[in-house]
């Protein structure tokens, strides 16, 4: 995967390694008389931490448009049914259809009305004409806000869903590549049993083939349209135009409204995506790890010319992943404000307005950005076979003790006992007293139970990879290797 600088992920593809990042750039804040900053300033997008197509779809002439769709597929619902006339209808698209709305206009009418909305629709009959006494009929602001916001969700939806396509084709290559490259498994930090890193790179692409599918059940949940007007009564406006409008979009009519959306579908759409950036931290965590001096099994890729420090000219830094850490809480952190939306005064009130203004775009660009990053790391990864051979043999055969445990235990003696004695010889070598196995074979209580042989057999480090071939087809839903192919590896 090469992923390009102008898709602002820029730390990193397989030919040029990790590219400087950019100085912060804050989007500037003005004040405005309504709940909203002015529409080219509704969220403080950071171009560090953006990439074009998602901020696309955030960006005001984005919004307006689709604004503009919705009140112009209403008007052709409404002229259908003998509401308005026809001719009207067809008007507002030629004259509007193709239109480039001012935004400067546009918040130049909001400063005096205090309304978004108004000043849309103030600007959009500038544009049109008489015929737009039309549009808006029988339709609350709501309305026209919460199915583009819809649109626009689903939209981000599909972005972040081919994101994580990106990283899911990234960890199958890295899978299979070290599918039977042995390493040691940890559990506390500390050394446990032999796995893969193969096995590693299956979990993670598991765990992403899930966020997959609840990204899908995302996009599912939040694209409904409301066009019920004020209260949801349909008391102004036919059931008839939503259902229409709600087709063109790509949408479903909301089963019942208020006069808002009700807002548990949001709070489940950014519960998803602070579940995704969790499993985006768990990943860029395991990597940091890896990547310790002391471990140093993987890194990051470093490229030419990279620094790693302004004062210590030999640091290589898991620079990206430590990133990806923070922006994780950051999309985390927009969940909670998500789920208080869902509790709204009656039929409506806009406290949740100010709050999606911001993390709607704010959660799918960072989301979108730490995706393509992440796939990036995982492409471009440095994998170092020799060092985790390497901390295999570190604890001299402890890994094994397992092993030794139930072949004990298979030769009549009592778990109580095998534990005993095979604890009794795995703590003389923490303490650096000499290799287990020589010192398991010299135990009389052991020897008498195996033989040399038995003992040894005990440390084959192909034991633990015997099933490799079948976790796999599970993950990847391959087919397993004919009898007497696969499975094994290399014994160490």
């Amino acid at each position: 995967m090469t992923v390009g600088a102008s898709d602002r992920v820029a730390p990193i593809n397989s030919d040029k390694g990790n590219a400087q990042l950019e100085p912060t750039r804050f989007a500037g804040h003005r004040p405005c008389g309504s709940d909203s900053l002015p529409p080219s300033q509704s969220a403080p997008m950071i171009p560090r931490y953006s990439r074009p197509k998602m901020v696309a779809v955030w960006e005001p002439q984005t919004r307006f448009r689709i604004w503009f769709e919705i009140e112009a597929y209403a008007c052709d619902a409404l002229a259908e049914i003998g509401v308005i006339p026809k001719a009207a209808a067809r008007t507002i698209w030629e004259k509007a259809g193709k239109a480039t709305f001012d935004v400067a206009r546009i918040e130049a009418i909001e400063r005096e009305t205090k309304h978004d909305v108004i000043a849309f629709l103030t600007h959009l009959a500038e544009i049109v004409g008489p015929e737009a006494r039309f549009i808006h009929q029988g339709l609350t602001s709501s309305d026209v806000l919460d199915t583009c916001l819809a649109v626009q969700l689903s939209r981000a939806a599909d972005i972040l869903i081919a994101d994580v396509d990106e990283l899911l084709a990234a960890l199958k290559r890295r899978a299979f590549e070290h599918k039977l490259t042995p390493s040691i498994g940890r559990s506390h930090g500390v050394h446990a049993e032999p796995v893969t890193f193969g096995l590693k790179m299956a979990q993670a692409y598991a765990e992403f083939d899930r966020c997959r599918a609840r990204l899908v059940a995302a996009r599912k949940e939040i694209a409904t349209c409301a066009l019920s007007g004020a209260m949801g009564t349909f008391a102004n406006v036919d059931p008839r135009v939503e259902a229409y409008v709600a087709e063109k979009l790509g949408l479903v009519p909301e089963p019942i409204s208020t006069q808002v959306i009700p807002r548990d579908r949001h709070a489940m759409f950014f519960a998803i995506l602070g579940v995704v950036a969790s499993c985006i931290e768990r990943l860029a965590t395991e990597i940091r790890h890896l990547q310790r001096t002391e471990v140093l099994e993987a890194e990051e890729f470093f490229a030419e010319g990279q620094k790693g420090s302004s004062a210590m000219p030999h640091k290589r830094n898991p620079v990206l992943s430590e990133n990806l850490t923070g922006l994780a809480r950051l999309v985390r952190g927009m969940v909670t404000p998500a789920l208080e939306n869902v509790a709204l005064w009656h039929e409506r009130d806009i406290s949740h307005s100010s709050v999606e203004r911001m993390i709607a775009p704010d959660a799918t660009v960072t989301l979108d950005f730490a995706l393509a990053r992440l796939a990036g790391v995982v492409e471009a990864l440095v994998v170092y076979p020799e060092n985790m051979q390497r901390n295999l043999n570190r604890l001299g055969g402890l890994i094994h003790s397992q092993r030794v445990l139930l072949a004990l235990t298979r030769k009549g003696v009592s778990r109580e006992d095998a534990y005993a004695w095979v604890q009794r010889n795995a703590m003389r070598v923490w303490r650096g007293e000499g290799d287990f196995l020589a010192l398991l074979a010299g135990d009389t209580d052991v020897s008498r139970a195996l033989t040399e042989t038995e003992l040894k057999e005990q440390f084959d480090l192909g034991y633990h990879l015997k099933h490799v071939d079948t976790i796999f087809a599970r993950v990847f839903h391959v087919l397993l290797p004919a009898a007497g192919e696969g499975g094994r590896g290399a014994a160490g």
